[in-house]
Protein backbone atom coordinates (compact mmCIF):
# COMPACT_ATOMS: atom_id res chain seq x y z
CA UNK A 1 0.00 0.00 0.00
CA UNK A 2 1.63 3.14 -0.97
CA UNK A 3 1.77 6.01 1.91
CA UNK A 4 -0.12 9.45 1.34
CA UNK A 5 1.81 12.72 1.30
CA UNK A 6 1.20 13.31 4.71
CA UNK A 7 3.01 10.25 6.18
CA UNK A 8 6.00 11.73 4.33
CA UNK A 9 5.07 15.09 5.62
CA UNK A 10 5.12 13.42 9.30
CA UNK A 11 8.42 11.81 9.10
CA UNK A 12 10.26 14.17 7.40
CA UNK A 13 9.10 16.55 10.32
CA UNK A 14 10.25 13.80 12.40
CA UNK A 15 13.72 13.68 11.81
CA UNK A 16 14.04 17.13 11.66
CA UNK A 17 16.68 18.35 14.48
CA UNK A 18 15.07 20.62 17.52
CA UNK A 19 15.73 24.03 17.80
CA UNK A 20 14.29 27.59 17.01
CA UNK A 21 16.12 27.44 13.60
CA UNK A 22 13.71 23.80 12.64
CA UNK A 23 10.58 25.51 13.64
CA UNK A 24 7.81 24.84 11.11
CA UNK A 25 5.64 27.59 10.62
CA UNK A 26 2.72 27.66 8.64
CA UNK A 27 3.44 28.87 5.03
CA UNK A 28 6.85 29.44 5.87
CA UNK A 29 9.78 27.74 3.31
CA UNK A 30 10.12 25.30 5.60
CA UNK A 31 6.99 24.18 5.24
CA UNK A 32 6.15 24.38 1.67
CA UNK A 33 9.62 22.49 0.56
CA UNK A 34 8.61 19.32 3.07
CA UNK A 35 5.27 19.49 1.56
CA UNK A 36 7.10 19.55 -1.60
CA UNK A 37 9.55 16.77 -0.86
CA UNK A 38 6.49 15.04 0.86
CA UNK A 39 4.42 14.87 -2.61
CA UNK A 40 7.66 14.02 -4.56
CA UNK A 41 8.23 10.73 -2.43
CA UNK A 42 4.17 9.76 -2.42
CA UNK A 43 4.16 10.10 -6.06
CA UNK A 44 7.38 7.91 -6.33
CA UNK A 45 5.93 5.57 -4.22
CA UNK A 46 2.34 4.98 -5.48
CA UNK A 47 4.38 4.41 -9.03
CA UNK A 48 6.73 1.49 -7.46
CA UNK A 49 3.89 -0.05 -6.11
CA UNK A 50 1.94 -0.01 -9.00
CA UNK A 51 4.94 -1.43 -11.12
CA UNK A 52 5.28 -3.79 -8.81
CA UNK A 53 1.77 -4.81 -8.77
CA UNK A 54 1.31 -5.14 -12.40
CA UNK A 55 5.11 -6.86 -12.68
CA UNK A 56 3.89 -10.02 -10.35
CA UNK A 57 3.46 -13.15 -13.00
CA UNK A 58 0.70 -13.52 -14.91
CA UNK A 59 -0.68 -10.17 -13.92
CA UNK A 60 0.81 -7.86 -17.01
CA UNK A 61 1.04 -10.10 -20.07
CA UNK A 62 3.21 -6.81 -21.22
CA UNK A 63 5.95 -8.54 -19.09
CA UNK A 64 5.38 -11.59 -20.21
CA UNK A 65 8.05 -11.82 -22.65
CA UNK A 66 10.74 -11.16 -19.46
CA UNK A 67 8.95 -13.63 -16.93
CA UNK A 68 9.37 -16.48 -19.66
CA UNK A 69 13.12 -15.51 -19.76
CA UNK A 70 13.61 -15.71 -16.23
CA UNK A 71 11.47 -19.25 -16.00
CA UNK A 72 13.26 -20.55 -18.75
CA UNK A 73 10.31 -20.66 -21.06
CA UNK A 74 8.52 -21.14 -23.21
CA UNK A 75 9.58 -25.16 -23.49
CA UNK A 76 8.34 -27.79 -25.65
CA UNK A 77 5.47 -28.73 -22.83
CA UNK A 78 2.95 -25.42 -24.33
CA UNK A 79 4.29 -25.56 -27.78
CA UNK A 80 4.39 -22.76 -30.49
CA UNK A 81 0.57 -22.03 -30.63
CA UNK A 82 0.15 -21.37 -26.76
CA UNK A 83 -2.29 -18.05 -26.42
CA UNK A 84 -0.89 -15.08 -24.18
CA UNK A 85 -3.31 -16.26 -21.42
CA UNK A 86 -2.29 -19.88 -21.61
CA UNK A 87 1.92 -18.14 -21.52
CA UNK A 88 0.53 -16.27 -18.42
CA UNK A 89 -0.53 -19.39 -16.89
CA UNK A 90 2.52 -21.59 -17.32
CA UNK A 91 5.16 -18.47 -16.25
CA UNK A 92 2.68 -18.12 -12.99
CA UNK A 93 2.52 -22.65 -12.42
CA UNK A 94 6.75 -21.91 -12.79
CA UNK A 95 7.14 -19.09 -10.38
CA UNK A 96 4.99 -20.43 -7.81
CA UNK A 97 6.01 -24.03 -8.13
CA UNK A 98 8.78 -23.67 -6.78
CA UNK A 99 9.60 -27.88 -6.25
CA UNK A 100 8.00 -30.21 -3.91
CA UNK A 101 7.34 -34.01 -4.04
CA UNK A 102 4.32 -34.23 -1.98
CA UNK A 103 0.47 -35.06 -3.60
CA UNK A 104 -0.55 -30.95 -2.63
CA UNK A 105 2.51 -29.45 -4.63
CA UNK A 106 1.57 -31.68 -7.50
CA UNK A 107 -2.12 -31.04 -6.98
CA UNK A 108 -1.53 -27.07 -6.42
CA UNK A 109 0.61 -26.71 -9.68
CA UNK A 110 -1.66 -28.59 -11.54
CA UNK A 111 -4.28 -26.16 -10.28
CA UNK A 112 -2.24 -22.99 -11.28
CA UNK A 113 -1.84 -24.55 -14.95
CA UNK A 114 -5.52 -24.58 -14.56
CA UNK A 115 -6.69 -28.28 -14.12
CA UNK A 116 -8.42 -30.16 -11.25
CA UNK A 117 -6.48 -33.33 -10.45
CA UNK A 118 -6.57 -36.25 -8.36
CA UNK A 119 -3.32 -38.11 -7.68
CA UNK A 120 -3.56 -42.07 -7.06
CA UNK A 121 -0.20 -43.84 -5.71
CA UNK A 122 -0.13 -48.21 -6.26
CA UNK A 123 0.78 -50.33 -3.39
CA UNK A 124 2.24 -53.63 -3.97
CA UNK A 125 -0.06 -56.48 -3.17
CA UNK A 126 0.69 -57.17 1.23
CA UNK A 127 -0.86 -60.64 1.86
CA UNK A 128 -1.40 -58.95 6.01
CA UNK A 129 -2.96 -56.29 4.52
CA UNK A 130 -4.16 -56.38 1.25
CA UNK A 131 -8.06 -57.38 0.95
CA UNK A 132 -9.57 -59.52 -2.02
CA UNK A 133 -10.54 -56.75 -3.92
CA UNK A 134 -7.21 -55.04 -3.99
CA UNK A 135 -5.37 -55.14 -7.68
CA UNK A 136 -2.36 -57.63 -7.68
CA UNK A 137 0.61 -55.15 -8.36
CA UNK A 138 4.08 -56.07 -7.84
CA UNK A 139 7.13 -54.02 -6.09
CA UNK A 140 7.80 -52.81 -9.30
CA UNK A 141 4.69 -50.38 -8.82
CA UNK A 142 5.45 -48.81 -6.04
CA UNK A 143 7.31 -46.08 -7.66
CA UNK A 144 4.03 -45.22 -9.79
CA UNK A 145 1.75 -42.73 -9.60
CA UNK A 146 -1.44 -42.32 -11.42
CA UNK A 147 -2.77 -38.45 -12.26
CA UNK A 148 -6.49 -38.62 -13.26
CA UNK A 149 -7.62 -35.04 -14.91
CA UNK A 150 -11.31 -34.10 -13.21
CA UNK A 151 -11.46 -31.03 -15.25
CA UNK A 152 -9.30 -28.20 -17.00
CA UNK A 153 -10.81 -24.64 -17.42
CA UNK A 154 -7.28 -23.26 -18.37
CA UNK A 155 -7.09 -24.35 -22.03
CA UNK A 156 -4.31 -25.95 -21.75
CA UNK A 157 -3.93 -29.04 -23.45
CA UNK A 158 -3.43 -32.20 -21.26
CA UNK A 159 -0.13 -32.77 -23.16
CA UNK A 160 1.61 -29.63 -21.31
CA UNK A 161 0.41 -31.03 -17.65
CA UNK A 162 2.27 -34.23 -18.86
CA UNK A 163 5.23 -32.77 -19.74
CA UNK A 164 5.60 -30.34 -16.86
CA UNK A 165 5.13 -33.43 -14.42
CA UNK A 166 7.50 -35.19 -16.19
CA UNK A 167 10.19 -32.25 -15.73
CA UNK A 168 8.86 -32.07 -12.04
CA UNK A 169 8.29 -35.32 -10.99
CA UNK A 170 11.16 -37.24 -8.73
CA UNK A 171 13.45 -38.94 -11.02
CA UNK A 172 12.91 -42.50 -9.50
CA UNK A 173 9.04 -42.49 -10.23
CA UNK A 174 6.80 -42.95 -12.95
CA UNK A 175 3.83 -41.00 -13.68
CA UNK A 176 0.65 -42.45 -15.51
CA UNK A 177 -2.16 -40.28 -16.52
CA UNK A 178 -6.04 -40.89 -17.05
Amino acid sequence: MARTSEDYAGAIRALLPRGRVWQAETGGGQQSLILALAQQWARLDADATEVLDQSLPGSNLDLITEWEESLGLPDPCAGEDATIEQRAAQVLARFVGGGGQSRSFFTSYAAALGFEISITAISPFRVETSTVETPLYDEDWLFVWVVTVLSNTGGLSTDVLVCEFEALKPAHTYVLFQ
